[in-house]
Formats: structure tokens, C-alpha cells, sequence
């Protein structure tokens, strides 16, 4: 049996990544762009230059930082990926889920999309580079309210225990200020429409601010679809190996788990458990025997399987209502 430990940032394969983003946060059509430009080309030698080549800033319509600021957000969201040691570009099966010639939302309309996204950022998946200041805020921080300073001063500070070089001051002010204006949703005062229209991630409305203090935003999450949480919870649990039970407390309050992710309650948690004997069709089930509060599982999802749990999470015209 894998041995389970219990956040994957302490785990010395974690490759922290603190810049990439250009300080620009993700922008409305930069994923449905990024991901347009590398199918044109997506598998050949040529898809090592669409983020780089002569052309790029004419193609994408935008300067060169922030070029790269989406190449950037386009990998980390997991809609492209390098597939060889050539750094050349491919599409990914959620790429082509979310933006291909079928894509279930290729402009952003549907929270269910906006959930995936931040689970992407927020999660931990060894096969790319970890957002360490996205995963360090939404599954470590110890409080719900925050100031800029104190999220950056938290990770300054595990860098040095963890012994991670070249990690900048700077640059982990920088980062901090990009998650806040990914996720902000401003009350109470007056803004650009540039500030407003720039990150579609503040629809979810998970990080409040005013007047420099924030605050994050737990409790039910009435948009997020139950397709999203279990698409979730199946990547979580795939930290625990072969494990057939997995226990309420760790998909509520484990680091990288649904739970802390999107900032549930325990109330939210256990309902959206009660219906995965549905949702799965049996694969999962939730279970309360001899007082033991835990999730059963006969086999994980096949990729079929999930990808049509995911399209019931836009099956619902009412998930598109808003966060």
C-alpha cells in the first residue's frame, strides 16, 4: 500500500512555481486562444514556437509577456502540456473537453468550468509544476482572514524549511498579488472594468476584499456541481494508492483535498458524499458503519466513466446561473 503523507508540498519531488504569469491573472479567452493556436499544430515540431516564435504576438493579439502569461496559465490549468524532453506542445484530454471541436464550454459560461479551473490551480498533481502559493493559501493557511503580507511572510517561511533555492522575496509578492487579483470579488468599492472583466475566476467569489484586508470565503458552494467534487475527489484519493476506503475527515480538511480546495463546510461535504452512490453509479459510496464516517470504492472511474460524470455538471441549465 502507498504510503499516504499528509501534504504533497512536503514531499521533496514537489517543484514549487512561483512566477510564469508575467503578474498578469488569467484573462477571459486566453485558455480558449492558447489552446486554438497549439491544436493547429498540436504534436508537431512546430508546436514548440506558438508561444515563442517571431508570429506570436500578432497570432494572439497581445504583447509578449503576456504571451507567455498564457502559455503559462494554459499548462497550469492543465489545457496543454510539453510532451517531450523538445518542449514540444500538445492539447490534453481536458483541453479538449473544455475548448475542442466538442468542447462542452469553450467561452467560460458555465461555473461548473470555473470550479474545474481553480481545483487545476489550487490542487497538487506531480506531473507539472505546483502552484505553491495558490495550494499553500487555499490548504494551509490557518485562518480565513488575511492580509497580502501575512500569505507571503507563511511562504517565504516554508521555503526556507524546505530548502527551495532562488526563492525571491519579490517574487512571492508578486505571486501573492496575482492569486488575489485572480480571485478577488471587491465589495464596496469602485473599480475599473478592466479589474472586473479580467479574471474569470472571480466569479466564484472564494476571496473577498476590502481596503487591502481579505477574507476567504468558506461554506456551501450552491454552483459548484457534484461532477466537479467527484472529479476531485477521484485525483485526491489517487495520493492514497489502492486504497478501497477513504475517511470523511481527509475529503474535508486534508491539504489538497475537495474539501479545503473549494472551501466547503462539513455540512456541504457530507451531502455532496450522500450522493455518490448515484453520481458513480456504485463506484463510490458512502458508508457509516460501527461509527466510522468513510468513502467505499469498487474500482476508481475509468476515463470514460469520469468524462461522463464531468458532462453531467453541464447537463443542469441551472449551474449556469453563477457562483
Amino acid at each position: 500500500m502507498k504510503k499516504f503523507v499528509r501534504s504533497p508540498i512536503d514531499q521533496d519531488g514537489c517543484r514549487p512555481l512561483f512566477s510564469g504569469h508575467e503578474t498578469f491573472p488569467l484573462r477571459y479567452g486566453w485558455l480558449k486562444k492558447a489552446y486554438d493556436a497549439v491544436a493547429e499544430r498540436s504534436g508537431a515540431a512546430a508546436a514548440r514556437d506558438v508561444f515563442l516564435g517571431e508570429d506570436a504576438i500578432a497570432r494572439f493579439g497581445v504583447g509578449k509577456n503576456m504571451v507567455a502569461s498564457m502559455r503559462h496559465w494554459a499548462t497550469c490549468c492543465g489545457i496543454i502540456r510539453a510532451h517531450d524532453e523538445a518542449e514540444t506542445l500538445c492539447t490534453t484530454v481536458l483541453g479538449d473537453f473544455l475548448f475542442g471541436p466538442e468542447g462542452v464550454d469553450p467561452y467560460l459560461e458555465f461555473p461548473a468550468t470555473l470550479w474545474l479551473l481553480h481545483w487545476m490551480l489550487a490542487s497538487y498533481d506531480a506531473a507539472r509544476p505546483s502552484k505553491i502559493t495558490w495550494f499553500w493559501t487555499f490548504n494551509h493557511y490557518p485562518s480565513l482572514d488575511f492580509e497580502r503580507n501575512d500569505i507571503a511572510e507563511g511562504i517565504l517561511k516554508l521555503a526556507e524549511v524546505r530548502g527551495w533555492q532562488r526563492v525571491a522575496p519579490k517574487t512571492v509578492r508578486n505571486d501573492v498579488d496575482c492569486l488575489i487579483r485572480t480571485y478577488e470579488a471587491r465589495q464596496g468599492e469602485r473599480h475599473s472594468i478592466e479589474d472586473v472583466l479580467s479574471s474569470p475566476l472571480s466569479e466564484l467569489a472564494i476571496i473577498r476584499g476590502v481596503r487591502g484586508h481579505f477574507q476567504l470565503v468558506r461554506g456551501p458552494k450552491r454552483s459548484l456541481p457534484n461532477g466537479i467534487f467527484i472529479f476531485a475527489l477521484q485525483q485526491f484519493w489517487e495520493r492514497f494508492g489502492a486504497n478501497r476506503t477513504l475517511s470523511f475527515e481527509a475529503v474535508a480538511h486534508e491539504p489538497g483535498a475537495p474539501g479545503r480546495v473549494f472551501l466547503l463546510d462539513e455540512a456541504d461535504v457530507a451531502e455532496r458524499l450522500l450522493s455518490l452512490e448515484d453520481v458513480t453509479r456504485g463506484a463510490f459510496r458512502w458508508s457509516e458503519t460501527a461509527g466510522l464516517k468513510q468513502i467505499l470504492r469498487s474500482d476508481n472511474l475509468s476515463p470514460a466513466q469520469l468524462q461522463c460524470v464531468l458532462r453531467g455538471a453541464y447537463s443542469s441549465h441551472a449551474f449556469k446561473e453563477g457562483a
